[in-house]
């Protein structure tokens, strides 16, 4: 796969710089998209149309994990297809309230343990979630794997700060924009998962300041803490599939 040929994000960033330049801190410099995106056709996006009605002004980036135990035999292409067809046939799966039809990914980016990002819904939708929050403004970023039960990896957590510090370049946001599904939907879920749930508490937060280093144009610096008492202490690049 080509990661660095992609036309629809060069070109908006090209469009949108100037905005962005005026729209931040005087300390902030542009910021290029990240490395390692598959755009939505290489991976074989096949959505079903969105109504207008979802159209939204992105205010927020939440942050996510798949809730699912990722191993060395799992193939992300598979998992992001999978996921979108999975989302359309809810309705016939699916018990009430869960039963919605979903027309496309839930997330707008998915982030794989090789740090890959997978384009997932077109940003001008509202996301899609099992939880009750109000949905337009975010734009939802997720980690495959299951974060409470394994550690992210050091290239996941890189690629999803680039993402990050990407997206409030362009949409002139500050590092206050940035939140975790656990805590827009409080009390209802732990995603993203306790690994990576830590570094949004704080202050000041963790991942707000490797986004701010790179909104001012520097190396993000991530330092990654030892495993948390009682927490997972295997990284989701080295879970194997149980033997059978």
């Amino acid at each position: 796969m080509n990661h660095f040929t992609l036309p629809s994000l060069i070109a908006v960033v090209l469009v949108a710089a100037p905005f962005c330049r005026g729209a931040g801190p005087a300390s902030r410099t542009p910021v290029a998209p990240p490395p390692k995106v598959v755009a939505a056709q290489e991976w074989g996006s096949r959505p079903d149309p969105i109504g207008d009605e979802r159209r939204h002004t992105p205010t927020y980036v939440t942050l996510h994990h798949a809730g699912v135990l990722w191993t060395d035999d799992r193939d992300p292409v598979e998992f992001v297809r999978n996921m979108q067809a999975w989302g359309k046939r809810r309705p016939e799966i699916e018990e009430p309230p869960r039963n919605t039809y979903w027309p496309d990914l839930p997330y707008h980016f998915m982030i794989a343990p090789d740090g890959r990002i997978f384009e997932g819904r077109p940003l001008e939708y509202e996301p899609e979630s099992n939880t009750k929050y109000a949905l337009a403004g975010h734009i939802g970023v997720e980690l495959m794997g299951n974060l409470d039960a394994q550690r992210p990896s050091a290239a996941q957590v890189e690629s999803s700060v680039l993402l990050v510090a990407w997206l409030l370049d362009r949409y002139g946001l500050p590092l206050e924009a940035i939140s975790t599904h656990g805590k827009v939907a409080q009390g209802q879920t732990g995603c993203p998962g306790r690994d990576f749930a830590r570094y949004f508490e704080g202050a000041p937060r963790p991942f707000d300041a490797w986004v701010g280093r790179v909104l001012r144009g520097d190396p993000p610096g991530i330092e990654l803490g030892p495993p948390l008492e009682e927490g997972p202490t295997e990284l989701i690049t080295e879970t194997k599939r149980p033997a059978k």
